[in-house]
């Protein structure tokens, strides 16, 4: 979705639920990256605790956000808003809601930091209600072309391809499959036609070092 609205992923971490480790991560890419989205850990049980970790890397207090507590208090029926469901209603202090439209239970907006649910259904819908948030370029285009030779023959010809598109992210993914190893080659642009051009390239790479290449696709 980022790719579509122009806005490139640069990185990706698996950051354990350890306090010292989220506040380590989200300090480090908050000032290295336009935008940085977390998702996990800010659910009602005793090791969802990134709320509490992204108050602390941000040296706000962690509060009761007014309006969250409220979404929580209309969605519950009597007697079923327990304290440890409140808890989703702690954010850092100046926090700004993301909407929830599936479970309800808000993320939270600090500064150029995004924090959704971890469950995968509900941080897509809440991605969704970010885009008039988030300033992009244009779309990132991807296609990707698969075929049965290995790395090293592709290597230098990809090389090659490379420092002559170097506005094209160029990469190469082996794969093992049904006893046959192969590569997919998946190249990423902003530019419609040179995409084509260099994708046409690749095919033309593959077939030259007598290989075969699958339909490409968009990656």
């Amino acid at each position: 979705r980022l790719g579509e609205w122009g806005i490139r992923l640069r990185e990706a971490r698996v950051v354990p639920d350890d306090e010292d480790e989220i506040i380590a991560a989200v300090n480090q890419c908050r000032a290295k990256y336009d935008y940085v989205f977390t998702t996990g850990g800010i659910g009602p049980t005793h090791d969802d605790i990134t709320a509490a970790a992204i108050a602390k890397a941000f040296g706000r207090k962690l509060t009761r956000h007014p309006e969250a507590e409220a979404i929580l208090r209309a969605h519950y029926k009597p007697g079923d808003l327990n304290e440890a469901r409140l808890k989703m209603a702690n954010t850092p202090e100046g926090a700004s809601l993301i909407e929830n439209p599936v479970s309800r239970a808000p993320g939270f907006q600090v500064e150029n930091v995004f924090v959704m649910a971890g469950i995968p259904s509900i941080m897509q819908a809440m991605v969704e209600s970010l885009r008039h948030k988030l300033v992009g370029g244009r779309p990132v285009l991807s296609r990707a072309v698969g075929c049965d030779l290995v790395e090293g023959a592709l290597a230098d010809g990809l090389g090659r391809l490379q420092e002559r598109y170097p506005d094209f992210d160029i990469g190469s993914y082996p794969f093992y499959r049904l006893g046959r190893f192969g590569v997919s080659v998946v190249l990423r642009g902003t530019d419609a036609e040179r995409l084509e051009r260099v994708t046409g390239e690749v095919r033309d790479l593959i077939d030259e070092l007598g290989g075969q290449w699958v339909e490409d696709s968009e990656a």
